[in-house]
């Protein structure tokens, strides 16, 4: 796919590293296109804005989600109650804080960042999966929604497998609306650990036109009540 807007260089022409384009702005119209292009912002407070398209991409597709023994025990017995789409500043500022170095995600979240994937939430393409004991926010995740594809930005946690309990929810509802993947954009030990391949990135955005052929699902979202409600 080409850029329509000439914002970005076709993605062959990223570095090794897969850096794409640097500069330009994280205006909602921009993000949108990066997205549906393969390609993504990752840069840290005081640098211009990075764009990455790298290749191998990391692909998590829903029936490949691999379900640790501790995992599966904390899914059972913990008494967690799972949202989508209540407390979304709430997550993503949570996903911005400094975290031990054992966590996902990191301060690579700034404040633009923070602002502009709330105007994508405000505007019904951003959504966040909230992990709850009691009234306390103990876990969640953030992405952005096209078509069929779902693109994770990133996860926090305070309590054991509490993103990853959220990431099990979201891939049950995307299952059942039959998207084709989440995109977790660079390899990771985390995300091989929870079934993410690697995958070229030719055969990704073959995957991404494909799965941007469906209609987008705009707005907030919601639980269906087995979803919500039975435990894995």
């Amino acid at each position: 796919m080409q850029s329509k807007n000439g914002w970005f260089p076709p993605v062959e022409h990223a570095s090794p590293e897969g850096l794409l384009a640097i500069g330009g702005d994280l205006s909602s119209e921009r993000l949108l296109e990066a997205y549906k292009l393969g390609i993504f912002p990752w840069y840290s407070q005081g640098q211009p804005i990075l764009w990455w398209s790298p290749d191998p991409r990391a692909v998590l597709y829903p029936h490949n989600l691999k379900i640790s023994r501790s995992l599966k025990k904390n899914l059972h017995n913990r008494s967690y109650h799972i949202t989508i789409d209540t407390a979304f500043e709430r997550v993503i500022n949570h996903c911005a804080a400094p975290r031990r170095k054992d966590q996902a995600g990191g301060t690579w979240i700034t404040p633009d960042m923070i602002n502009a994937y709330v105007e994508l939430h405000q505007l019904g393409y951003a959504h966040s999966v909230e992990t709850w004991t009691g009234r306390t926010l103990v876990g969640g995740l953030y992405g952005i929604s096209l078509g069929a594809a779902f693109f994770g930005e990133s996860m926090f946690s305070t309590q054991t497998d509490a993103s990853k309990t959220a990431l099990v929810y979201l891939l049950r509802l995307v299952e059942q609306w039959d998207f084709h993947f989440i995109d977790c954009q660079v390899p990771s030990p985390h995300v091989t650990r929870l079934g993410a391949e690697p995958v070229p990135r030719a055969r990704f955005l073959g995957e991404l036109d494909t799965a941007l052929k469906s209609a987008d699902r705009i707005g907030k979202w919601q639980f269906p009540p087995d979803i919500a409600i039975k435990r894995p």
